[in-house]
This record gives structure tokens, C-alpha cells and sequence, in this order.
């Protein structure tokens, strides 16, 4: 499917976008607030039908798109701060393996999707991944970030993940997936500004042109990630089959991890521990099972 292809590339380039502006020096909390600039704008550019304040004040999805929104700034922070402490591989694993929220939400909200034993037995390998991926070995002093940012990145993003397949399941139709997600970028854009008020001794580099640079590149795969993800779960095959939202997250994680890790290793050189590497085995099994369901 051409959306889920075009999410996994989406979302892989986020990654590797924090990684780059880390090696490279640059800010990242510029970067971050011109990237739902832009998102914001591509949306609107994208929606094909008329847009007035109205329309939008009435839409149903209104009230999730906020709370996404505001909710997206807070992870893009950690991400960031998740891929300076821990690299780029772990936090990708911790961030994609949050699969397991939206997957078990899409179950109990969606009656098409069932739970079956090939799904729970994906969710507990899943887990273990997790936990084995972020660990980190070692006779000395550990740093917390290391472990817990990881740790809180999986929890928050498995619960924007439930939240955007809600928003999909019950209120965004195909033809609002541009508007809804120009409006979710907005707020996170808004939240954005609203953090430039503690953030003061940052803003002279909003004038940087690299600033500006990886923000636009930022905000075009970010909103490709989201873009494509609804627009892959509301895909109905010519023969009137689509595919259950549990699957969709699966096999989207799965390949966002493999892209992530590969990148990871060969052009950031960066290194794992044996039990890292039992850990995304185990990920990527459990994300292989839910993509076989």
C-alpha cells in the first residue's frame, strides 16, 4: 500500500533529521517550531475543500486535534532530547514499540479488529523488546535520561498514536485528512510560540538559515507521517476490503524501526549491546507477528 510505504519513509526521516541537526549543532527547539510552520501550511495547501473558521469551529475532531497537537510539541522535545542521550537507535525503538497503545486501543474500539493469540503474543514480545532495547549494562553509574527518557517517550507516543487512530475511527472522514492535520500542526505550532516565552536566550536562532532549512525538511516528513498514516487506515481496496488499524500500526512500526536502526548503524556508527540487539530482535519479531495477523 503506497500510504503506508510513504508513512514509513515519513517517519523514519524524523529521526534522522534530529540525529543530523544533533552532529551538526543546531538547535533543535527553532527547528521544531518552524517544522509545525510548515506542516501547518502544506495542510492547508493539500485540502482540497473551502475552509472558513466556522467550518472548522464545528468540526467533531476539533477537540482532539488540541489535545494532539499539544501533545506532539511535547514528544518532538523528547524525541529530541531522547536522540542526543540515548541515539538514535533506542529512541526510535522506544518511540515505534508505543505501537502496542494504539493497537490494543484499535481493539477495543473498532469491532472489526479482534484481539487473537497471534496479537497478544506480539504485544509481550513487544514489551520485552522494549525493555531490553533501553537498557543499558554497566558497573558504573547509570544516567537516568538514558532509561527513563526512552521510557516516558514510549508511553506519550503510544498515547498520541491511540489518539490519532481515534480521531480517524470516529470523526476524520478521507477527504478531511489534510485539514485535520493542518489544524493538529497549528496547535502544535501555537504551543510552540506560547514555549518561546521560556525560551528567550534560542529565539536569536530562529534567524539562522540552517534553522530554517532542517525546520522545512522537518515539517514536510512530519506531516507525511501523520498525512499518510490516516490516509493508510482509511483505505478501502477497490474490492471493498481495508486493513485492521492493528495492523496498519504494526507493520508501519516494524518497518520504521528496520530503516531507523539500519541508519543508525551505518551512517551514525552508533553501538549497541549484545542485549540491545536481543531487544530489537525481539522488536522486530513482534512487529513481524502483528504485520502477519
Amino acid at each position: 500500500m503506497h500510504f503506508l510505504l510513504l508513512c514509513i519513509l515519513s517517519s523514519t526521516g524524523i529521526f534522522i533529521i534530529f540525529k543530523s541537526t544533533d552532529r551538526l549543532g543546531v538547535p533543535s527547539f527553532p527547528v521544531i517550531v518552524i517544522n509545525y510552520l510548515v506542516a501547518t501550511l502544506l495542510g492547508f495547501f493539500i485540502n482540497a475543500g473551502e475552509v472558513t473558521l466556522d467550518s472548522i469551529m464545528d468540526s467533531s475532531w476539533l477537540p482532539v486535534s488540541v489535545i494532539i497537537g499539544i501533545m506532539f510539541i511535547l514528544m518532538f522535545f523528547l524525541i529530541a532530547f531522547s536522540t542526543r542521550k540515548a541515539g538514535i537507535s533506542v529512541t526510535t525503538v522506544a518511540g515505534k514499540m508505543s505501537v502496542v497503545f494504539p493497537i490494543a486501543f484499535s481493539i477495543m474500539i473498532d469491532p472489526s479488529d479482534q484481539l487473537t493469540l497471534m496479537k497478544a503474543a506480539a504485544i509481550a514480545v513487544a514489551l520485552s523488546g522494549v525493555i531490553l532495547t533501553i537498557y543499558k549494562p554497566g558497573r558504573g553509574r547509570v544516567d537516568r535520561a538514558v532509561v527513563f527518557i526512552p521510557l516516558l517517550l514510549f508511553v506519550g507516543m503510544g498515547v498520541v498514536d491511540s489518539m490519532v487512530k481515534l480521531a480517524q475511527h470516529r470523526f476524520v472522514m478521507d477527504e478531511d485528512t489534510a485539514l485535520f492535520s493542518a489544524i493538529l500542526f497549528l496547535n502544535a505550532f501555537l504551543s510552540g510560540l506560547v514555549a518561546m516565552l521560556f525560551y528567550r536566550k534560542v529565539n536569536r536562532q530562529f534567524l539562522r538559515r540552517a534553522v530554517w532549512g532542517w525546520g522545512l525538511l522537518l515539517g514536510t516528513v512530519n506531516f507525511g507521517s501523520i498525512f499518510f498514516l490516516v490516509r493508510a487506515l482509511n483505505y478501502i481496496s477497490p474490492s471493498g476490503k481495508g486493513m485492521d488499524g492493528s495492523v496498519i500500526f504494526g507493520a508501519n512500526n516494524m518497518s520504521i524501526i528496520a530503516l531507523s536502526v539500519l541508519v543508525g548503524l551505518l551512517v551514525f556508527k552508533e553501538k549497541l549491546k549484545f542485549v540491545n540487539w536481543v531487544g530489537i530482535v525481539l522488536s522486530a519479531l513482534a512487529l513481524l507477528l502483528f504485520a502477519l495477523v
